[in-house]
C-alpha cells in the first residue's frame, strides 16, 4: 500500500466517497477511473462496452470482468443506477443522491426507444413526488424497507423523431 495516498479524494463528492467507504470499495485506479467516467455526466449513462472503450480510450487496461464487477458494485452502494433497456443491454449513470431521510428515488427518466439515450426528467411536479411518497409509506405500513422508486417512459426522442422526418 502506498503510504502516499491522500486521506481527500480528488474530486469526487463527500456524499458518494461516503457510500464507497460504507461498502468498502478502495479507491483503485480502475475505481477513480471510472468514477471519473460518470462525473463526467455522460447523457443517458453509458453500457459496459461504451465504458470499457472510453477508459481504453484514456489509456487504462482494464479487464471487462473486472469493469463488470466494478459497475455492479457501484451500483449496489448507490453511487451508479443501473437500468436495462429493451434490447436487455445494462446502461449505468451516477445515481442522484438524496439527502439522508428523503429517500425519493431518481427523477422520472425517458428513454428513446430507437437510441436508447435516457433523459432525467427533474422537474417532476409535487403530484409526482407525492406519489413516491406514498410509496415508500405503504412499503412501511407492510414491514417493508424501499430504497428507491424508478419511473421510465419510453417512445422517441427529439433527435431521433427529427431524423425520421
Amino acid at each position: 500500500m502506498n503510504p502516499r495516498t491522500p486521506k481527500e479524494p480528488l474530486g469526487v463528492p463527500p456524499e458518494i466517497q461516503s457510500r464507497l467507504e460504507k461498502a468498502g470499495l478502495r479507491r483503485t485506479l480502475a475505481t477513480r477511473a471510472v468514477l471519473g467516467l460518470f462525473l463526467a455526466r455522460p447523457p443517458g449513462g453509458l453500457t459496459h462496452a461504451q465504458a470499457l472503450a472510453s477508459l481504453t480510450a484514456r489509456g487504462l487496461d482494464i479487464n471487462r470482468v473486472t469493469l463488470y464487477r466494478l459497475l455492479d458494485r457501484l451500483a449496489a452502494c448507490g453511487v451508479l443506477q443501473r437500468q436495462a433497456d429493451d434490447a436487455r443491454t445494462w446502461h449505468f449513470s451516477l445515481a442522484l443522491i438524496s439527502p439522508p431521510g428523503q429517500e425519493e428515488g431518481a427523477p422520472p427518466r425517458f428513454e428513446c426507444d430507437a437510441c436508447h439515450r435516457q433523459f432525467h426528467l427533474t422537474d417532476a411536479s409535487e403530484p409526482t413526488r407525492a406519489v413516491t411518497h406514498d410509496l415508500f409509506a405503504a412499503l412501511a405500513r407492510l414491514g417493508h424497507q424501499g430504497n428507491r422508486v424508478d419511473v421510465s417512459i419510453h417512445g422517441t426522442c427529439a433527435g431521433c423523431a427529427g431524423s425520421d422526418a
